[in-house]
């Protein structure tokens, strides 16, 4: 039997029947669309989300990369187990995609990129957006999407949707490939009507797959950590998407290996767990950063290994270092010439605790006494830089993250993404569950805080879901807000002012910059960026856009600001301006190095002196083999 549709409606009709299971837990994969219409969609996918709207939700965007945003968003807060997709116009629209397609992809979230392409008959050409180029007349602004997405096709045929489709399917349940995967849809195509096979819009359930260890690597694995004395976990990204977090308490608890974690990784333990330890890295605690330094296994869950996590290869400074990478994509087993277990987080930990049980294999009672007194010791920072002894002045950032501290409880999801926030948060926030904290760093992508923020209420309306912008981020994108509005999306807005890139403009001033260009200020009459600062009003702006603002100038109205949003049940805006960038203050220093190439020659004094320090750092570096 066969049904007569067009291909954007068999399209939508598939997605519709497309689900994923794990853990016998089975749920929607492609739980809702988002889009922004133009020429290139309007007819086709525009008329199939019309036709049925009854199988398919949709969601009007502002602009095309926060959409991608929301979607990762909502991914990564279920799991990976559903998302959404997104389907655009040719051109711009289409181009706007990349920036989040990258971010999904870095961060393995899932997410189905729908953006309509040009004529695949080339009847009308160039149609409007068109990029010609001469020597190929097979490539649109759609293959800028290429090197970004998982997987790519662009569908010339009606018939040759199934197979895409299908591949599509494939890899955004994959746990391994998962990340963004673009169908690219020529808008005649679209239109053209074809008679599909039923069996195509027949439920399918995609299993996600938890492969155990190799008897043989976990063996290894087991001699490994019994002949450490000085063993620490780095648990990363991974953790959090297996679900392998009760499995990492249990694997900490019965062995006492203190257990560090980067930003994806954070809340793998809650911050009260006796062997958790902080962030590590760059941006990491000194507890973590120490025994890191002196550690003579790491063992590796489900991270990466960024130059953050590293501190650009500087870190792990034991002569004897050795590295057990427990991840579910060889590829990221084999880092730092590490001693690879390819499987599931979750099946990993479990099957090397039961392991090591049997030989009641626990890390010495000195050990655990010496990370636990560290341990004490930054708690007692991390007091200092939160508490605020004058309650009646403007507040540092550290204290206005205070202040969020004391109010929040584990239901709370704190976002974020770059700026100076993810350096103070990754040291100094108290994670409370497994996924209070969602900071985006592997793409550190300015502007996905609010449109995540969006997603993530998709995914858990019961939750209180915040978004941590600074004024950079937040001049970058703050579009969504529109959508939360309209939707009644209470998501809570916390916005900072400092005037400025306070991030960069630290690096900035470390490596020689000067903190050149990072100030939003007026132009001085020599042509630098410091003059008053701009009489900008974001607090007005969130106003205009629909959301309601609470202004806090103090400590003290700081804390009823956030009590009061915490408690709104629409979109909620907390305004409060700190020190500007150039005089910010902040929680203690990094406590492990990053690789920023400092100029090789200058005559500024500034320079000169940075470089000198850098090729200190360089000296210390080492290839892990």
């Amino acid at each position: 039997m066969t049904t007569r549709l067009t291909v954007a409606q068999a399209l939508v009709r598939f997605l519709a029947a497309q689900y994923t299971e794990r853990d016998g837990v089975r749920q929607r994969l492609i739980s809702a669309t988002w889009g922004i219409f133009g020429h290139g969609n309007v007819a086709g996918l525009g008329q199939a989300l019309v036709e049925y709207g009854d199988e398919m939700p949709f969601h009007q965007g502002r602009n095309e990369q926060s959409m991608v945003h929301a979607a990762v968003g909502y991914a990564r807060q279920s799991n990976r187990l559903s998302t959404h997709a997104v389907t655009t116009s040719i051109g711009p629209g289409a181009t706007n995609l990349v920036t989040g397609a990258a971010l999904a992809t870095i961060n393995h979230l899932p997410v189905l990129l729908l953006p309509g392409d040009i004529f695949a008959t080339r009847v009308a050409d160039p149609v409007l957006q068109q990029l010609e180029v001469p020597y190929a007349g097979d490539i649109s602004v759609n293959d800028t999407l290429r090197p970004v997405s998982k997987y790519f096709d662009r569908v010339t045929r009606p018939e040759a949707l199934i197979p895409a489709a299908l591949q599509a399917m494939r890899v955004l349940t994959d746990p391994v490939e998962t990340g963004a995967v673009t169908l690219a849809l020529p808008q005649d195509v679209q239109a053209e009507a074809y008679d599909w096979p039923d069996e195509f819009f027949a439920e399918r359930t995609w299993v996600v797959r938890r492969p155990g260890a190799d008897p043989t690597e976990l063996a290894e694995a087991v001699t490994a950590i019994r002949q450490a004395q000085r063993p620490l976990v780095v648990a990363g990204g991974g953790v959090h998407h297996s679900r392998a977090e009760e499995a990492l308490e249990e694997f900490a608890r019965a062995t006492g290996i203190p257990v560090a974690s980067t930003q994806a990784g954070k809340g793998s333990l809650r911050h009260d767990h006796p062997q958790d330890v902080g962030g590590v890295g760059h941006t990491g605690t000194a507890t973590a950063n120490e025994l890191a330094r002196q550690a003579d296994l790491v063992i590796g869950v489900g991270t990466r290994y960024t130059d953050f996590t590293t501190a650009s290869g500087t870190l792990f400074e034991n002569e004897d270092v050795r590295f057990l990478n427990l991840n579910i994509a060889p590829y990221d087993g084999h880092k730092l010439a590490g001693r690879p277990l390819v499987a599931d987080a979750r099946s990993g930990l479990t099957e090397l605790t039961e392991a090591l049980q049997l030989h009641t294999h626990r890390v010495s009672g000195t050990y655990i006494d010496e990370y636990s007194l560290d341990k004490e010791r930054w708690e007692q920072r991390v007091d200092a830089c939160f508490e605020a002894d004058e309650p009646d002045i403007r507040p540092t950032q550290p204290q206005v993250l205070g202040a969020l501290d004391a109010l929040v409880d584990a239901s709370d999801v704190i976002i974020n993404a770059a700026g100076s926030l993810p350096g103070d948060l990754h040291k100094l926030w108290r994670a409370r569950s497994r996924d209070q904290y969602h900071v985006e760093y592997g793409y550190s992508c300015m502007g996905y805080e609010i449109p995540a923020a969006i997603g993530v209420k998709m995914a858990a309306p019961e939750r209180n879901v915040w978004a941590l912008v600074g004024d950079g981020t937040y001049l970058m994108m703050p579009t969504e807000i529109v959508t939360a509005v309209q939707e009644g999306i209470a998501i809570k807005l916390l916005l900072i002012q400092n005037h400025g890139y306070a991030s960069i403009g630290g690096l900035s001033e470390t490596v020689g910059g000067e903190r050149f260009g990072t100030a939003y200020r007026y132009q001085s009459d020599d042509g630098t960026y410091t003059g008053a600062p701009l009489p900008v009003d974001l607090a007005a702006n969130a106003a205009s856009l629909g959301m309601r603002v609470l202004r806090a100038k103090t400590v003290r109205d700081l804390r009823a600001a956030l009590a009061e949003a915490r408690a709104a049940d629409t979109p909620t805006c907390v305004y409060v301006e700190t020190e500007t960038a150039d005089t910010v203050s902040g929680p203690p220093p990094a406590q492990a190095w990053w690789d920023v190439p400092v100029a090789e020659t200058a005559t500024r004094p500034s320079a000169v002196k940075a470089r000198e320090l850098y090729e200190r750092h360089v000296s210390t570096r080492r290839r892990h083999l």
